[in-house]
């Protein structure tokens, strides 16, 4: 499925009380609502207590009260989507606060060492693949040296693709277009960058749904989970779906 086509045209939409993307895309039952919150708080551990511009790549309708967080401690927050009812949500929720930008990201034209912060969530690997690497090349240009690019991305590695591997389970993808690189691809920007992988979540929410009840020992189930991944962070990142790519320019 093409992904400009969906964002464009239903993603976006009311699905009841979410959006059509959350109901797809997103776990949102009664007993994973506090796992699933944490998570998303994982990326403010990265994010600057201060500063004057953060870019959100890719920032939807800033559909959920955690991502309208990471902004909170910045002047200006600089969206980029190419989904003019995104963008139209997101101006809502920011105000004068935002900054915004309805277009191709390769095609707008930021200053370079510009932003204190950048975030990017489920972004990346829906990109091209032979676009990939020329978007973090471009992040790194546009960010302050130092400063946090703090990028949502999954692995192809998991421990669930493996399993299915072994008992020989193939499916053919119909949904959105994505490529997902393996954790030592990040490596290759080492040279110009310092760049360090974290925990984000374990299981798509299609696995999560499957394996962890709608009750109370899914609740126990999950702060289980929670617990041991950040225990065993470098475990979890190496074997289960989702990390945080954090890079800083050298």
């Amino acid at each position: 499925m093409n992904v400009y086509k969906f964002y464009n045209n239903l993603g976006w939409k009311n699905k009841g009380k979410i959006s059509v993307d959350a109901d797809l895309f997103e776990d949102n039952r009664k007993h994973s609502a506090w796992y699933v919150k944490q998570c998303r708080k994982r990326v403010m551990k990265f994010i600057p207590k201060k500063g004057e511009n953060i870019l959100d790549f890719a920032s939807g309708p800033i559909q959920y009260k955690e991502y309208l967080q990471y902004s909170k401690n910045f002047k200006i927050r600089h969206c980029v989507d190419f989904s003019k009812e995104a963008i139209k949500l997101a101006k809502k929720k920011l105000a004068k606060k935002g900054r915004y930008y309805c277009n191709n990201f390769f095609d707008i034209k930021f200053k370079e060492n510009y932003f204190d912060c950048i975030v990017s969530l489920h972004t990346i690997y829906h990109l091209k693949k032979k676009d990939q690497k020329r978007a973090i090349l471009k992040l790194i240009k546009i960010s302050k040296k130092n400063s946090p690019i703090i990028i949502v991305y999954s692995n192809p590695k998991n421990i669930i693709s493996r399993f299915k591997n072994v008992i020989g389970y193939t499916k053919k993808n119909k949904g959105l277009y994505f490529y997902c690189f393996e954790n030592d691809w990040w490596h290759q920007f080492n040279q110009i960058a310092d760049i360090k992988l974290y925990i984000w979540r374990s299981f798509s929410s299609g696995h999560q749904k499957f394996l962890f009840p709608n009750n109370i020992f899914g609740s126990l189930m999950f702060r289980i989970l929670f617990y041991f991944e950040n225990l065993f962070e470098s475990f979890f990142v190496n074997n289960f779906q989702y990390h945080m790519i954090v890079i800083k320019k050298k």
